[in-house]
This record gives structure tokens, sequence and C-alpha cells, in this order.
């Protein structure tokens, strides 16, 4: 009993509090998964399924679509919607009969057809803009077109912002823009690079060579060669936009296409015989300028990039990209003005 007496030793370690305990377990980092864990399924769930759902209710409900073509009086504009669609759509197959007079000033002329094909229908819409770049003075040009890009902005904008909302707006942006340089075989006008600098910053622009059949191969490349190096001396971004680009796949078609930026386009809406087989194309002395042949012209690289594998992805980056950017700076006009 007496507090000289030498404790006795223990070769256990000394007991550490219940707290301590606990905070040295806690301490022990624990295995994280770094992503997603994949699960090993017994049998067929069905989850496939949600794709047949999607494009049931599309095939109900059809979509929209939304294209301007813009270039000056003469090149071709309304044969190349024409063809692309492969019916009459444009503004003049749709007013036949009208005397075609050159306006004074920039008239946009909006007309919608709904095209179906295979079950699948698109309401679609083509805005023609007569009038540009006809007059001798073409300053300021663009306005009416900016004018009218920005109000539809403005019209989705009012119908997102109500309290009770439709169930699915009503959407009129356009969601891409074809501009038409003419063939002059030398290098962008002012005109050409001040319009595409303006209105790449608010809508998809996807520039093309029209009446390419009037260049030779030669001339054609060096053309498209020229227009490529003042695009980027002027940092114009066109469609499909770089900073865009989603994953390498993306990435790598879109560079392929980048490659062959501006097209060189020809429009027919005439069918002709070759070979036993009826083709759109031109009938000329030397022969038939076949549309949809790659070795003579692009049109089906275009016809590609709008319909086939990009329209989508066109109508997301309106949405997403510019749409937001116009929604975003309307806001903020607003909350300073509150």
């Amino acid at each position: 009993g007496s507090s000289l007496e030498p404790e006795e030793s223990s070769m256990e370690p000394p007991a550490v509090p219940e707290e301590e305990e606990e905070e040295e377990e806690e301490a022990v980092p624990l295995p994280v998964a770094s992503g997603p864990v994949g699960c090993q399924l017994f049998g067929y769930v069905g989850i496939e399924a949600v794709l047949d759902q999607m494009k049931i209710k599309t095939m109900k409900t059809g979509f929209e679509f939304n294209i301007m073509v813009v270039g000056q009086s003469g090149l071709g504009k309304s044969t190349m919607v024409n063809t692309l669609f492969k019916s009459k759509v444009s503004r003049k197959s749709s007013q036949p009969g009208q005397e075609e007079r050159i306006p004074k000033t920039v008239q946009l002329q909006s007309i919608t057809h709904v095209i179906e094909e295979k079950g699948v229908k698109m309401k679609l819409t083509v805005t023609d803009t007569p009038g540009f770049g006809d007059q001798i003075n073409n300053e300021n040009c663009w306005d009416p077109i900016i004018k009218y890009i920005n109000e539809q902005y403005e019209r989705y904008l009012r119908e997102e912002i109500l309290i009770t909302r439709k169930r699915k707006i009503p959407d009129t942006r356009v969601h891409g823009c074809v501009y038409f340089v003419p063939p002059t075989g030398h290098w962008l006008r002012p005109l050409d690079l001040e319009f595409m600098r303006r209105l790449s910053k608010i809508v998809n622009v996807v520039p093309v060579i029209a009446k390419a059949d009037t260049l030779t191969l030669e001339e054609r490349a060096e053309f498209k060669q020229r227009i490529q190096e003042d695009l980027k001396t002027h940092a114009i971004s066109v469609y499909p936009q770089e900073d865009f680009d989603q994953d390498p796949e993306d990435r790598a078609l879109n560079d392929r296409i980048r490659e062959k930026i501006p097209f060189a386009v020809v429009g027919a809406d005439q069918e002709h015989q070759v070979n036993g087989k009826q083709v759109l194309g031109r009938k000329t002395k030397w022969g038939i300028i076949e549309v949809e042949n790659p070795a003579h012209c692009e049109f089906p690289l275009l016809r590609d990039l709008l319909i086939r594998s990009h329209l989508q992805d066109l109508k997301d980056i309106t949405h997403n990209v510019h749409y937001e950017s116009y929604r975003v700076r309307r806001l903020n006009e607003s909350n300073r003005l509150g």
C-alpha cells in the first residue's frame, strides 16, 4: 500500500481514451471511387428502350428547324434551299408569278413549311434576305438581320420568363445562317468580313462559295484557301466553332469539316438522266454537273452538316451559347434599370 512501491509494468500498450480512438479511426483515409462504378446486370432490364421512347415522342410532336440564307441576288440562295430539302420551300417557290424587284433596303421574309419523311415531321422556317448587298452603298446593311435575330431571342425570352409558361415554347430562333460568298476567285470583300464578324457572335454562320461551277478546280482551291486565311486573320469563328467541341471524337470530326469550309456548292432542283439514273444537276453544253457528286461540288458536305450530322448540335449551340448570352445581357440590363 506504500506509494514508494514500484508499479507493475505491463507489456500491453497504454490505454487510450475512447474519443482518441475514434479520432484515430476517422483519420484513416478510406478508398474513394474515382468515377461511376459499373454494375453487372444479371439479365435484360430494358434501359435501351428509352431511345425508342424518345424517337416515338419526336415522331409524334415533330421538331423545329429555322435556317437563314444571306447573300446578294443571283447567287442561287432559293435554288440551294430547294436542293437541300428536295422540295419547293424557298421564298420564290412559295410565291410564283411575282415580279422580282430589288428592294431599296434589306427586307427579311420568312416562309414556314411542314416537311415529313418516314413519319418524322419537321417544321422548317426559311428566312431570306432580299436586298442584302445589292445597293451601291451597303453600309450597315446587316443591321436588319441582327435586329431580326435578336427579336427572335427576345420573343423566346418573354415566353420563358412568364409565371405560367407554355408546355412547349414556340422556337423561332435562327439555328443556322448560310452566308453565300460570290465566286470572285480573289478574296473576301470588306462586306463579307464585316457581316461574318458581327453575325458569328450571335448566330451559327456557315459560309459557302456560291455557284462554284463558275470556277475551275484550281481556282476553287486557291479561293477557299484565301478565305480560310482571311477568317483566321480577322479572328472570325464560323460554325463549327473550336471552342464548343465536346470531346476528342467531336473535335476530330469538326476538324475535318473546318478544313473544307467554306463549302463550294452548286444548287439545282431539276433531275437529269445520267447513266440510266435520275440525278439532280445542271445541264450545260459540256455535260451535266451532278449536285450530289463529291467530285463535282461539295453540296453533300453542306447537306450532311446542316441536316444529317449537326442539325441537333446547331440547335443546342443556339440555345446554350447564343441565346444564353442574349438572355444574360438582357437580364443584366433589366436589373440595372430596376
